[in-house]
């Protein structure tokens, strides 16, 4: 065999040598990634599963009306709770015969508020039933800059507790929700009056009379939430009078802010801020 034969054999196997180790490389990353990928044993499981479910129907129609019923529950939970989860992936971290650790993460939105979840969860299978302890609890949340919620996330992720997570984001972000709708909705209504200088997010409006110049009424509408999940609304009102004004009518500028909680006692944020509204359209 002359030179370059040889050279071209060596050639040859350096390249498949090199094709080897690329493809090796991408395996190892495969079976590294955290997806949604599930073992051949959870395959296997959850078809099983999907036969003993399936084997009372009598025909395809009968599995669509399970789906369809199975898809309204699911639009009925996101209405009531405002969960919409956009992804999610697991994977397993330890497999022993005392359980299975796994290694999940999970993000999705409540209401306007995002977030993104990373927990692993020990399952220790009994005699009756699977149970679960959740460790290494990480949340990220772009509502955290808020003191109240920073504290309410630190809390939870030191005791691993999930359920109290989802039940206080739950609360906070549907008032969240229900104050930017009532912004939005005096805004329409009263675009004259209404301003709101941090836009539909922020924590206050301001109404401004519009026959006496100067004359505003700041309304704090702030959501607080503690660390053990509990969400509580906060309202105050903070007057703009001009000095013209409150020579004239000092007795009933000082009572403004106490009216205003008299009356969100009594009827309510809605009713309390129409109110206001009112009064400031009719004032002269």
């Amino acid at each position: 065999m002359d030179e370059s034969s040889f050279q071209a054999y060596e050639d040859e196997i350096q390249a498949l040598e090199e094709e080897i180790r690329l493809l090796t490389e991408q395996y190892e990353d495969i079976q590294q990634e955290e997806s949604t990928f599930f073992s051949n044993e959870e395959i296997l499981e959850s078809m099983k599963s999907f036969q003993d479910e399936t084997e009372g129907h009598e025909s395809l129609s009968d599995l669509k009306a399970q789906l369809e019923s199975l898809e309204r529950e699911l639009s009925f939970l996101t209405a009531v709770t405002g969960f919409h989860f956009t992804s999610h992936s697991k994977k397993t971290v330890e497999k022993t015969k005392n359980g299975t650790v796994k290694k999940h993460r999970l993000s999705g939105k409540c209401y306007s508020l995002s977030f993104q979840l990373e927990f692993q969860l020990l399952e220790t299978p009994n005699s009756e039933k699977v149970s679960a302890v959740v460790s290494d609890l990480s949340i990220i949340m772009d509502s955290r800059e808020d003191s109240n919620v920073s504290k309410f996330v630190s809390s939870t992720e030191e005791r691993g507790d999930l359920p109290t997570f989802f039940r206080g984001i739950s609360t906070y972000a549907k008032w969240h929700e229900h104050r930017r709708c009532t912004f939005l909705h005096f805004k329409a209504k009263y675009p004259d009056i209404v301003t709101l200088p941090e836009g539909l997010l922020g924590d206050f409006i301001i109404l401004r009379s519009p026959k006496v110049s100067g004359f505003e009424l700041m309304i704090v509408w702030k959501i607080h939430l503690d660390e053990e999940g509990t969400t509580t609304p906060v309202l105050d009102l903070l007057p703009k009078i001009p000095e013209q004004v409150v020579e004239q009518r000092m007795t009933t500028v000082e009572s403004i802010p106490g009216c205003f909680r008299s009356l969100l006692r009594l009827f309510g944020i809605e009713a309390a801020i129409e109110n206001l509204i009112q009064v400031l359209d009719s004032e002269k």
